[in-house]
């Protein structure tokens, strides 16, 4: 049985984790962290980290990123696993958080849905195969209330193609602003919002008479959810150091 803290544990994903955890026979969330104190969920909710008198194998942080220090330093100070899935987060408090390494696990991930992270693996290996004759385009939609564009997630695919790339690529956000012709060494990135799209990620590969696509279709957020239960579990026990989706799916 793992015992999972969850922080923002009254917002819109808290409230999915819950209701995923309260049917897992190997889960069970023992307390709560966020401002808004939910009496209608089943177990106890703290104000902050350090009022938190519950004992928990790790911590599911799907808050803000202004309470990224407080889960950091509660965790460290309690040797207690952290899965990180907020997002938005600046270069500092990544790089806050992976100074925390040393002292507890800490699990991140721009994505927590397990099949995003089988289409990176994918597109990897695809750039490996493909990159000196196909050009590489990504497309991804989300709802009208979304605030950043591109996503976070279509930068992560992206940051991962060309890490997998033999030349580095430029990231092209806008192309009507300038009349030239597409340069081999780009990644267009394109953004749709729209509607109540939970998330769509397009990588295309486009080559000379022939499409590869690969495509990722977010139903519901209960897959981010179950992303995050996934990696709760995986962490728990685990020594101190960074881990991401890359562990969490070769350890399957």
């Amino acid at each position: 049985m793992t015992n999972i803290l969850l922080s923002g544990c009254s917002g819109k994903m808290g409230r999915v984790i819950a209701s995923l955890v309260n049917e897992d026979e190997n889960a069970q969330i023992v307390g709560g962290i966020d401002l808004i104190d939910d009496s209608s969920l089943p177990f106890p909710v703290f104000s902050s980290p350090d009022k938190v008198d519950v004992e928990a194998d790790v911590i599911i942080d799907f808050s803000h990123p202004s309470c990224l220090e407080g889960i950091m330093d509660y965790a460290a100070k309690n040797h207690i696993p952290a899965v990180i899935c907020t997002t938005g987060l600046t270069p500092e408090q990544k790089a806050y958080m992976a100074s925390k390494a040393t002292e507890t696990a800490v699990f991140f991930s721009a994505n927590m849905s397990l099949g995003v992270n089988v289409i990176i693996d994918l597109a990897k290996r695809a750039t490996n195969v493909l990159e000196d004759n196909f050009d590489i385009e990504i497309l991804e939609a989300h709802h009208n209330r979304k605030l950043d564009a591109p996503s976070g997630t279509a930068l992560y695919i992206a940051d991962a193609i060309n890490e997998a790339a033999k030349e580095k690529k430029e990231y092209i956000y806008d192309r009507h602003s300038v009349r030239k012709k597409r340069d081999k060494n780009e990644i267009g990135i394109h953004a749709i919002r729209g509607g109540t799209i939970v998330g769509e990620h397009t990588v295309i590969f486009a080559g000379n008479d022939e499409i590869i696509e690969l495509k990722h279709t977010a139903l519901s957020r209960d897959v981010f959810a179950e992303g995050a239960i996934a990696a709760a579990k995986f962490m728990a026990g685990k020594k101190n150091g960074m881990y991401d989706m890359n562990d969490l799916i070769s350890s399957r």
